[in-house]
């Protein structure tokens, strides 16, 4: 079930040039105020494109952020709010895995949200179209709707309420007239068990899926084509999560160090620590390092551990890397080059050599803070889109734009909410065949294991 999607026309450096050109002041404290000179759909003259949709000369990223109560929408070319959504429960958002829509967590399941742009390929070229963002009817039932993985050209949303694993072609989603949620799916697979689970497409049609019950959780299995079992590991108590890393080599977080899931084999991380959890994972498929949270402290009603792991899939190794300060599970990215970023506690935006473990550079971004102890509270937030990684302030009701390479902090937006969870909506299908580094961000807490909120299961992710 490999599904071929488009690779983006544009390069990281592009976005981080497209936003450099749209800011106004570049500094940390900037208001977020729209730029006249920013190119927007409601500005350009161009011609309609598909389903109505005005044709613009770029296209700028639209942050989709949730916040107690509702869906915002912000243009981060203009600064302005395009759309803000009421909405009731606690909300989680994830990559549909086309660029263009969004996944929004509800009661009823996975609900498709349109951010509104689209690159479309004409001959050696793309054209680019904007509309107004909206949500859409499109929704993939779930009964407690986890976690949301693109890999390989694929989509796999896991329902933690049945283990019903459900694949899509991501490219349907923004195809026109798709009203039905059959003429997106592809295929379906259910567990033995329902268990806050995590479901990962291969090449070949393989799926990597983790093993467990409501009780608990013990390993990850690898399936093939007709869903026939051909390896499996059951040294990974408490799974949580994934990442995937160069050649389609993949990390499952467990309590007793990772494991590593390549060339259809998995291989158990060795670690020091007895009890050693890496739950909350971050890949890119430019580099074979996968970097994770590493808690020790099995007692801890919130452990808030000060060091980082990079888990090399080419020989199953470990480093540990001290930083200073502490972090969340929303504070792990990687930059468009493989590095790794952690945004630390001390409100600091971190850039390590995934391969080294040095500290490239630092960029004071946001206030000090401190992770809240229920999960669910608004913290700042990292989300990776190209060059440019996005840093929530809720204390603020802000978010800051910060250039990868340099550090620069670009621009600063300020909102009408307090943000909770942010993703990114570009237009452009994502590159290595359908797979993106936020997608593999796996985000959990240990304190909240068990629990539910609003039909919600511990710390979804994605």
């Amino acid at each position: 079930m490999s599904l071929p999607i488009r690779r983006p026309a544009l390069a990281a450096g592009s976005l981080a040039l497209a936003l450099t050109l749209a800011a106004c002041g570049g500094t940390g404290t900037g208001t977020g105020s729209a730029d006249p000179a920013a190119p927007s759909a409601e500005s350009s003259t161009a011609d309609s494109g598909p389903s109505g949709e005005v044709e613009v000369s770029t296209l700028d990223p639209r942050l989709v952020l949730t916040y107690d109560g509702g869906v915002m929408t912000l243009d981060t070319g203009s600064g302005e709010i395009l759309d803000d959504v009421p909405l009731d429960g606690y909300l989680r958002v994830n990559q549909a895995g086309d660029g263009r829509h969004v996944l929004v967590t509800t009661p009823d399941g996975f609900q498709a949200y349109d951010t509104g742009l689209s690159a479309v390929p004409h001959g050696s070229h793309d054209h680019y179209y904007a509309s107004d963002p909206h949500l859409s009817d499109l929704t993939f039932p779930a009964e407690h709707a986890g976690h949301a993985v693109v890999h390989d050209g694929v989509t796999a949303l896991f329902a933690d309420g049945t283990g019903e694993v459900t694949l899509l072609d991501p490219s349907r989603v923004t195809a026109d007239g798709v009203e039905n949620v059959g003429d997106v799916i592809t295929g379906s697979w259910t567990a033995p068990e329902a268990h806050h689970g995590v479901a990962v497409p291969l090449p070949g049609d393989q799926l990597a899926v983790t093993v467990g019950t409501e009780e608990e959780r013990s390993g990850v299995a690898l399936l093939d084509a007709d869903r026939e079992q051909i390896a499996a590991t059951d040294d990974c108590p408490g799974v949580h999560g994934e990442a995937a890393a160069q050649d389609d080599a993949l990390v499952f977080g467990c309590e007793n160090g990772p494991v590593v899931l390549a060339g259809g084999a998995f291989t158990k991380v060795e670690v020091d620590d007895e009890y050693a959890r890496s739950g909350n994972l971050a890949g890119s498929h430019d580099s074979p390092i996968v970097l994770g949270d590493y808690k020790v402290d099995p007692d801890a009603e919130l452990e808030r551990p000060e060091r980082v792991a990079l888990i090399d899939t080419r020989d199953a190794g470990l480093q540990l890397v001290e930083l200073g300060a502490s972090y969340s599970f929303r504070s792990l990215g990687r930059g468009p080059d493989g590095e790794a970023l952690v945004l630390t506690t001390d409100g600091a935006l971190r850039v390590i050599d995934e391969e080294t473990g040095e500290e490239i550079r630092r960029t004071e971004v946001v206030e000090p803070w401190e992770e809240p102890t229920e999960w669910q509270e608004a913290r700042p937030a990292l989300h990776v889109s190209g060059a440019i990684a996005y840093v929530t302030e809720p204390a603020n009701r802000q978010v800051h734009a910060v250039d990868i390479s340099s550090g620069e902090v670009l621009r600063s937006y300020d909102l009408p909410h307090v943000p909770d969870e942010v993703t990114a909506g570009t237009g452009f299908a994502p590159e290595h065949g359908g797979d993106e580094h936020e997608d593999h961000a796996a985000e959990d807490d240990e304190h909240s294991e068990g629990e539910e909120s609003s039909g919600e299961h511990e710390g979804h992710s994605h």
